[in-house]
């Protein structure tokens, strides 16, 4: 198979990473559809379609902002919107997802925590999303640097490059079972599996970033890192509370 995978059905060439990016929508909502029926939901029906909206929404922005800072170029040209709306980045729509539903919280008066029930939908929607990442090769920026390495893929751009959305399948993967571990085997204050989540997620991301060959850099670092660190920052807590537990 060669990547880019592009394949033609009657004459049309699809593109399956938007194929697969529309499914990773369909397919995590409805995991998340299903997790909750068997699930006893500690948040009042409304008051969890309220903070789906508030999730949609932030997620909507924070993906377009952060996408923008990893390459901010200014212009006045129709077409720069356009690309500025098309641009967005999973990093960013989780965090702008969490201030949204953390504002949604604050306005509806809801205190208990909301983001355990997303955790393994968010986990299965990113996965499916980028092995349509992978499969659109140096057609998507989550492709590798140079390697000479045998982690080395050609991603069709005859380079041979290190497969960072591949990477990051396999990584989402194996949090996966360690997740649901912690969740069989422990019993969790409500919102923590979510914080384990977003705290190993963006801790791979920091390290994963330094393989990309970004361009925008500020002190050695990019804004998907600054990011990671603001994640680190937010749930301070919760990572010291790790590190005294062990």
């Amino acid at each position: 198979m060669d990547i880019p995978f592009e394949p033609i059905i009657f004459g049309v060439k699809l593109n399956i990473h938007l194929i697969l990016e529309y499914a990773a929508f369909f397919v995590g909502f409805r995991y998340y559809i299903h997790l909750k029926k068997y699930t006893q939901d500690p948040i009042t029906n409304n008051n969890r379609l309220s903070i789906i909206v508030g999730a949609v929404f932030g997620a909507f922005l924070g993906s377009r902002v952060v996408a923008f800072l990893e390459n901010p170029i200014f212009s006045y040209k129709a077409e720069y919107f356009l690309l500025i709306l098309n641009a967005k980045t999973i990093m960013g729509g989780l965090f702008g997802g969490l201030f949204g539903v953390e504002a949604t919280k604050k306005l509806i008066n809801e205190t208990k925590s909301s983001g355990d029930l997303f955790t393994f939908p968010i986990i299965l929607g990113i996965i499916v999303g980028r092995i349509g990442c992978f499969l659109a090769g140096v057609n998507e920026f989550t492709y590798g640097i140079e390697t000479t390495s045998f982690l080395g893929m050609d991603l069709g751009d005859g380079i041979m490059r290190y497969p960072i959305a591949l990477f990051e399948v396999v990584f989402l993967m194996i949090l996966w079972v360690f997740l649901k571990h912690i969740q069989k085997k422990k019993i969790l204050k409500n919102g923590l599996l979510f914080q384990y989540f977003m705290i190993s997620y963006f801790s791979f991301r920091f390290i994963i970033e330094f393989l990309k060959p970004n361009t925008f850099l500020i002190f050695g670092l990019s804004s998907i890192q600054y990011l990671c660190i603001l994640c680190w920052l937010y749930y301070h807590k919760t990572i010291r509370n790790l590190f005294y537990a062990n």
